[in-house]
């Protein structure tokens, strides 16, 4: 095959790279939709395009106080999305959600000069699964960092549009790098996981310093039919609307995909990174006894390559509004 003429490298170069550096990336991997389940019956939790961050939270504590009133029915364990206040590093994991089963973890590195896409971290110990994942997560940077700076190379014309190409790559080259150094140093970067645990255990997690919100869903039924979206720890305002997912570089003799931007779900086989997954087997049983229903948690992942889940194929979670 004939590589592409190199006026629409160019072209869908700049808007790809440039695409990288917009907006909090939300990334994900093709979903596996139970024998007979439906595509469009999946289940929001957290904060979702156009919903302000202040009235999302107020909702989690009041639903909170709801299933943890004296007077209410009693109430099993449940899922819940915790959000936190800042970035911690793994090591703080196991005191913030003590008395809770952690299935994953979400994480991103905050980069002052660039916005950075945010992973997923499935987990059975605390912090060894996080650390491990973080460890992972570089690895993949470094990859891309490698693409990009390839992918730069490649431009070698003089005029102002490979000269804007190349600057573009450089850019999203020199994120990668920073991300994949600060995931290397166990950086502090998790901010939110998702729990399951009795009502009385999760108010208990809401009391702790450093906790921002806990969001109790007791109608999820299965992770990998769950859209979780906890709020980053700086947006306070209103969540803006996604990112387009943009078009990949075409190099001929093959590029690198740029992020897509879209929701992370729950996936019983993938750690979520960037453009493509690495799989991390997990043999090990988790750090806290879990119900029956943590069969959903992922054990293992592929190396199936990410795609887009846009909001036309998630349902609102029954009586969220948030």
């Amino acid at each position: 095959m004939r590589a592409p003429s190199a006026r629409l490298v160019v072209a869908v170069a700049v808007v790809s790279a440039g695409a990288l550096l917009l907006g909090s990336l939300w990334l994900s991997r093709p979903e596996v939709v139970p024998p007979g389940g439906d595509p469009g019956d999946v289940v929001r939790v957290g904060v979702v395009q156009g919903q302000a961050v202040p009235g999302y939270l107020d909702a989690t504590r009041d639903e909170l106080d709801t299933l943890t009133d004296p007077s209410a029915p009693a109430a099993g364990e449940t899922w819940a999305l915790v959000s936190l206040e800042d970035y911690v590093a793994a090591g703080l994991l196991a005191d913030l959600f003590a008395g809770t089963a952690v299935a994953q973890v979400y994480a991103r590195v905050p980069l002052t000069e660039a916005h950075t896409p945010v992973v997923r971290i499935p987990v059975y110990r605390l912090p060894a699964d996080v650390l491990t994942g973080l460890l992972d997560t570089a690895l993949e940077r470094d990859r891309e960092h490698a693409e990009y700076q390839q992918l730069a190379r490649r431009l070698t014309g003089d005029d102002e549009n490979q000269r804007r190409a190349r600057r573009a790559y450089a850019v999203a080259a020199a994120t990668a790098a920073a991300e994949a150094t600060a995931y290397r140093a166990g950086c502090a970067c998790v901010f939110a996981a998702v729990v399951r645990a009795a009502p009385a255990a999760l108010r208990g997690v809401a009391d702790r310093p450093g906790v921002r919100a806990v969001d109790p869903a007791p109608e999820v039924r299965q992770l990998d039919r769950t859209e979780f979206r906890p709020p980053l720890p700086e947006q306070n305002g209103t969540v803006p609307a996604e990112p387009s997912r943009s078009p990949a570089v075409p190099t001929g003799s093959g590029g690198i995909a740029p992020r897509p931007s879209a929701p992370i779900m729950s996936s019983p086989e993938a750690l979520v990174t960037s453009a493509s997954s690495i799989g991390v087997v997990r043999t090990t049983p988790p750090s806290v006894p879990a119900p029956e229903e943590r069969s959903a948690v992922p054990s293992a992942s592929d190396a199936t390559a990410a795609h887009d889940v846009t909001s036309s194929s998630s349902a609102p979670r029954a009586g969220s509004g948030r």
